[in-house]
This record gives structure tokens, sequence and C-alpha cells, in this order.
């Protein structure tokens, strides 16, 4: 085993390493997927519950609104409040045969509308037991049931003798007081909710008379038949302050004893539903939802059923397990795949890194490959192309550097004998009134002394625009005066920059021969010099325009990368690739030449420089 898995090996570390992460994703696996399923799954029990009890809520708010409207319409109908007035006094109906007959069509009247209501309120006839329209005399009632016993003698006066009638009778709006037994069934009596509302005179606000609708129990029972309800879950009913649990399709009385431990805020779908975490009298936890059934004062509740998400959490737990078990045997086959795959690959590529140490720098292809290690293999062999490839190009760069020295050497010719040779031409040019050749020399002596003295690469701007004017006054001459040359500055302290030696030369010297000379007419060239702000800083740029032939981009190309041919001379040996190289290689690929140019109208060749003052 130690062998197999040697600790200080990175094979034996990324093993033991694998393994122990497989093993803390597994507990993190199992301890989230747990937690989260329990969640989900109370949560779901929860709202499954809650729907299922707001689907009973709405069915008898429904339909309890329906027989309140009709409980109130007794109490405000007006031909009901007439035909109570006419007959609070009177003991008996008047018969026929009597002066107060047209009362008796009052009454039959009163009878039939109160009648024809109660067939249109819904399902008044399935759950409404009696509707009892009285004077407080308890005479001439008039009394609508669908029963078959329902012509009880003294019907308005057995209602005036039940215990609740004048509590409910007297209160501001309708006392709900839970289940009542039906006065009407003195053995084995149906539970019933009582609607009773006083009757006042349309004249005045005397009560003259009363209104009371029995409603089943049947309601609430009939609507939670189809509730499903697991043997270990309680349901019950509140009814203003008395509560009935729902046992064998019936109501009992009371309710179970808990105590409330805390509120499962945020369970819930519906705001109005309450969900408590309860602990019942046996002492186990339960949870307990409860939804307002819409009539004021009525709820129903659930303790919810636990034998039932016990069940359901074993099919939970029994895919955690199996996830668990994937993700052990992932890491076995992971930890065996990287025993077998990371051995080999190391072995060479430290190889290869001991031949670079040693100097070997040529290309292995036993270590490149499609997987990681080949990619790093890619790299080291890169690594070592790119090591030969710089050292290359830096002794490639130092020939140029040579060479460039030895050109510019080259051309420093003995100045004594050129200066008094040039100074005898001038004299006798002078005595001749040649002025034009005199001034020519003068210029010529002053290029010619730009060139030899001194070594310093760079100079101030203002000597390097010297050494350009006075070649440009030679070309003048030779162009007859069709040349023109226009410097500006954008302030006296660019004169002071720095930039090296013979930059602007070249440059106007391709604008003449390149751009102006092959056009055939009268050229103009400006050059200007400012200050920018720019990405890389402050820098110094430089732009030389000419109005010539233009280039196209091919040509640009070829003259920045000296693909062109060069010309005899010094100058156009020194060139703007060589310009342009001499930049970069004090200054960086970010600084040199950029060329703008359309044929045929202009060509702008912008020098960007660092923003260098000389401090002599």
């Amino acid at each position: 085993m130690k062998k197999l898995l040697p600790f200080k090996t990175i094979r034996g570390r990324i093993i033991t390493y694998t393994a122990a992460a497989m093993l803390a994703l597994a507990v993190i696996t199992v301890t989230i997927c747990f937690t989260v399923f329990q969640s989900f799954l109370r949560r779901n029990q929860i709202q499954s519950a809650e729907y299922n009890l707001q689907m009973v809520c709405h069915n008898v708010e429904d339909t309890m609104n329906n027989f309140t409207a009709l409980s109130r319409w007794c109490s405000n109908n007006g031909e009901i409040s007439h035909y109570l007035e006419a007959f609070k006094d009177r003991t008996r109906m008047p018969s026929i045969s009597s002066g107060d007959s047209p009362l008796r069509i009052t009454a039959i009247s009163t009878y039939t509308r109160l009648k024809e209501e109660y067939r249109n309120t819904p399902r008044a006839s399935e759950y409404i037991t009696r509707v009892i329209i009285s004077p407080v005399n308890r005479r001439n009632y008039l009394l609508v049931s669908d029963l078959a016993a329902a012509g009880t003698p003294d019907a308005a006066g057995t209602v005036a003798r039940a215990s609740y009638f004048e509590e409910m009778c007297a209160a501001p709006d309708y006392l709900w007081d839970g289940f009542h037994s039906d006065p009407f069934s003195p053995v084995d009596p149906e539970p019933t909710i009582p609607l009773i509302r006083p009757i006042n005179s349309p004249y005045s606000d005397q009560v003259i008379g009363w209104s009371y609708c029995s409603v089943s129990a049947r309601l609430i029972t009939d609507s939670l038949r189809s509730y499903p309800q697991p043997p270990d879950s309680l349901l019950y009913v509140t009814i203003g302050s008395r509560s009935y649990v729902l046992e064998d399709g019936s109501f009992r009385e009371g309710i179970p004893e808990y105590t409330v431990l805390s509120r499962v805020d945020g369970s819930a779908n519906n705001p109005d539903t309450q969900v408590q975490k309860i602990r019942m009298a046996n002492g186990s936890s339960r949870f307990l939802v409860t939804c307002p059934l819409g009539v004021e004062g009525w709820t129903i509740s659930n303790i919810l059923s636990e034998s039932a998400f016990f069940a359901q959490r074993q099919v939970y737990l029994l895919i955690i397990g199996f996830i668990t078990l994937i993700i052990l045997c992932m890491g076995a086959g992971l930890a065996l795949t990287l025993n077998k795959a990371i051995g080999r690959p190391v072995k060479r590529l430290c190889g290869k890194i001991d031949d670079i140490a040693r100097g070997d720098f040529s290309r292995m292809e036993e270590i490149e490959g499609p997987d990681e290690f080949g990619i790093i293999g890619r790299g080291i062999n890169g690594m070592s192309e790119n090591v030969v490839t710089l050292m290359d190009k830096r002794v490639d760069d130092e020939r140029q550097k040579k060479d460039l020295e030895y050109q510019i050497l080259q051309s420093q010719i003995n100045p004594h004998f050129l200066y008094n040779t040039l100074n005898s031409i001038k004299w006798m040019a002078t005595i001749q009134n040649a002025t034009g050749i005199a001034e020519m020399i003068t210029s010529l002596a002053r290029l010619m002394k730009n060139v030899s003295k001194g070594t310093a690469a760079q100079i101030p701007l203002k000597e390097e625009l010297d050494l350009v004017k006075d070649y440009f006054l030679i070309q003048q001459y030779r162009y007859g005066g069709s040349i023109t040359l226009d410097c500006q500055i954008g302030s006296e302290e660019l004169y002071r920059c720095l930039i090296h030696r013979f930059t602007l030369q070249p440059i106007i010297e391709n604008a003449l021969f390149h751009g102006i000379e092959p056009k055939g007419c009268a050229g103009h060239i400006l050059l200007s010099a400012q200050r920018v702000q720019s990405d890389l800083g402050t820098v110094l740029q430089i732009s030389v325009t000419d109005n010539g032939v233009g280039m196209s981009r091919e040509q640009i190309e070829k003259v920045l990368s000296a693909q062109s041919a060069p010309g005899a001379d010094f100058f156009r040996q020194v060139g703007i690739h060589n310009v342009n190289q001499r930049i970069r290689y004090d200054f960086g690929e970010d600084y040199g030449i950029s060329i703008d140019s359309v044929e045929g109208q202009y060509t702008t060749m912008t020098i960007t420089l660092p923003y260098r003052l000389n401090e002599l």
C-alpha cells in the first residue's frame, strides 16, 4: 500500500486528494439532498393540505354566502315587513267571510314570495332544513321547508324557546356559536347552524318579528367527504368560539391538546393560511395548517399526518443513497484512472525539463498528446523553440545594429579636408557672384558637419530641423524652387525634445523622390510637431505630409518592412525602415512610424516618440 500510494509523490497526493474530495462531496451531497428533500417534502405536504382545505373552504363559503343572503333578504324584504306589521297584533288568521279577509291574500302572497326566494337560493333544499318568518307574538308565522315532517305545531315557539335565540336575535350581526341540536328533532337531533335576525317595522325601528334559517352541518361534512385524511391526521372546524373534530363523518366538539412551538412562515401559498409547528400531548411534533373559511370566525384546520410524511421520506432516502453510491464509485474509478494516467507523462515531462537545463532545446514529440499533459508538453517544446528563436533574433539584432553603426562610421569622411575644399568652392562662387552656389555650398558644409560630428544617438528637435532645412535648401536648387517646406512647431518647448539623429531627413527625402517628383508638379511639404496625450502618456508626435502621388497599402507595407530597393547614398541607406526600427528598439513596439496615404492626393508619415526634453 505504501508503494502504491506514496504521499510524497504528485501521483500519490492527487489520488489521496481525489479520494478525500469524493468522500467530502458524498457527505455534502447527502447532507444537502437530505435537507432540501425533507424541506421540499414538508413544504409540498403543507401546500397540498392548504390546497385541499381551500377547495373545501370555497365550497362552504359560497354556499353559506347564499344562505346568509337569503336570511338577510328575509330580514330586509318590504313585503315580509308589511306582512309582519299587519299581523303583529293578531292571534289568528282572519276568516274568508270576515272584513279582514284581504289579509289572507297578503299572507298567501308573502308566503309564495318567500318560498320562491327559498327555491331560487342554490342548494337551499339540500342544507336549509327550515325557514321561519314570525311576528313577535309567534302567531301566524310563515314556514318553508322541504322536510316531510316540517309542519311542527308551534314551530315559532319552539325556536323562541331555544337557549341561543335571545342572544342571537339581539346581536348586531350574525352570531356564530357553533353547532346546535335541531330543536324540531328531539330524538337523535341533527347538528345545525341557526341564522336568526330581527325584522324591524317599515315605519319605525320597532322589532315586529324575526327570521330563522336552520343550516344543516352536512354542508361541511359533505364538503369534507372527499378530503384525503390518513389515519393519524386530524381535521377540525372552528365556528366562533367552538371547535369540532371530524370523526367517522360526524363532528365531535373539542380539539386535541397541543402546544404551539413556532409559526412556519413562507410555507403556504396564501398569506391568510396559517402554518404552525405544534407538540401534541404525547410529545410528538406535528404541523398544523389552518385556512379561514371566508365566513368571519370560521376556520378549518388539519393536523398533518406524520406517517405519510415518513413514508415519502423513505423514498427520498433511497434516492439519496443511490446518488451517494454513484459518487463513491465514480471516485474510486477516478482514483484508479489517475493512478495509471499521471505517472508516465510526468516522468517524460521531468526528463525534457532536465534536457533543457543541460542546453538541449530540441523538440521531443513524445511529450505531446491530446490531454492536458500533452498541452504542457507542447508548451515546453514551444518554449524551447522560442528560446532558440529569441537567441537567434538577439544575435541578428546585434548584427543589424553593428551594420548600422558601421554605415554611419563609414559615412564620416575626413572633415578637415572636406571643409577646406567646400570653403574654397564657396569663396570662388562668391568672387564670381554665384550666390546660389555659395548658399548650396554653405548648406552642404553644415549638412556634412552634422553627419560627421558627435556620436550621440539622440539630439534636440531644433538640431534635427536645422539638418532638414540644409538638406531641403540643396534640393530646392535642384528642383528650381518648385518645392516648398513649411515647419509648424506647436511650442518653443518642443525644440528641446529629444529625437534620434537622421530621423526626419529620410522621410523628407522619401516625400521628394517618391511622392512629389513622380507627380511632376509643384510640391509642398508640411512638417508639424505637437505634444499629445495618449494611452502611452505624454508623447511627441511629428507629422510629415506631402502632396505627391501617394502610396498603396502594399507600398506602405514594403516601406516599413524594408522590402523597397535601397539607394546608393548614405541617407537612403539609413531608410525609413531603419528609422522605424531604431525607435522601436529603444522605446518599444508602441512607438515608431505610421503611414496614412491616399493615392494621387497625399502621404502623411507620423512619428510617435516619448516626450523627453534635453536638460542641457
